[in-house]
């Protein structure tokens, strides 16, 4: 995090100057298997690539709501500085009929169709993959992203006091999820670059966001994000600790 970062937004291209190679989300999914690591670089991507999703063809515009009805994923994750680099407000949980967009998990879709403006779904497949059939009434996340541009540039400047963040009906402005992340990273045991923090709270709250993104993020550290968690029982856990190297944790 430097004094210029006032946005998540920010603190990803911070961290994209600094050291792209290095790790920033690596995702488990314990029901599954999978394991996904992506660098601040391969991240990015994403997010630009997702940005320009929303901006160009959806036509969001700053101030606008997306409701994200997922679970703690690496997806999620994206779209959550997506929405940043937007300028739009990510609502966490939201309800579908006050959103301009909905993107959701395969578990909601029925809660999703509620939404009068755009559907996007996601698969949460492993590596980013699609349907076998696009939900009807959605556009699939998968399909859609490829083809966007790699760089993102907002139409508007995004103010940092603008609303950024609602979860657990608490509403954040840029500022404030920047602000805070910062000052909670030590009490998770993130002391800065290097650090690695395994999280395997769900992104329904604060708590759980701010472990799984945003506070190892404005502290140039990195996550091992968990989902599912509790299927790996402790002498699991006990090995990925020690394999992904990690320095602290937060379940």
């Amino acid at each position: 995090m430097t004094t210029t970062d006032r946005t998540p937004a920010d603190l990803l291209r911070s961290a994209l100057a600094a050291d792209p190679g290095r790790p920033l989300v690596t995702f488990y999914d314990d029901a599954t298997g999978e394991r996904v690591e992506l660098s601040v670089a391969t991240f990015a991507n994403w997010v630009a690539k997702t940005a320009n999703l929303l901006q160009g063809e959806l036509s969001v515009e700053p101030g606008d709501r997306v409701a994200l009805l997922l679970p703690a994923h690496w997806q999620t994750a994206v779209w959550l500085l997506a929405c940043s680099s937007v300028g739009v407000v990510a609502d966490v949980g939201g309800d579908p009929k006050a959103a301009d967009v909905v993107v959701s998990g395969p578990d909601t879709l029925d809660a999703a169709r509620a939404c009068s403006g755009s559907r996007i779904a996601l698969a949460l497949r492993p590596l980013g993959g699609r349907f076998p059939q696009p939900p009807e009434g959605f556009c699939d996340y998968a399909v859609e992203v490829p083809g966007q541009g790699d760089r993102f540039a907002p139409f508007a400047p995004v103010g940092p006091d603008e609303p950024a963040l609602i979860v657990a009906g608490r509403e954040f402005s840029g500022a404030e999820v920047v602000e805070r992340a910062a000052a909670e990273a030590t009490g998770l045991g993130l002391t800065g670059p290097g650090s690695r923090l395994l999280s395997g709270r769900s992104y329904d709250t604060w708590e759980g966001l701010c472990a799984g993104l945003y506070s190892p993020l404005a502290t140039g550290g990195s996550v091992v994000l968990c989902r599912n968690l509790g299927r790996l029982g402790e002498d699991g856990l006990a090995k990925r600790i020690e394999s992904e190297r990690v320095t602290a944790t937060a379940r």
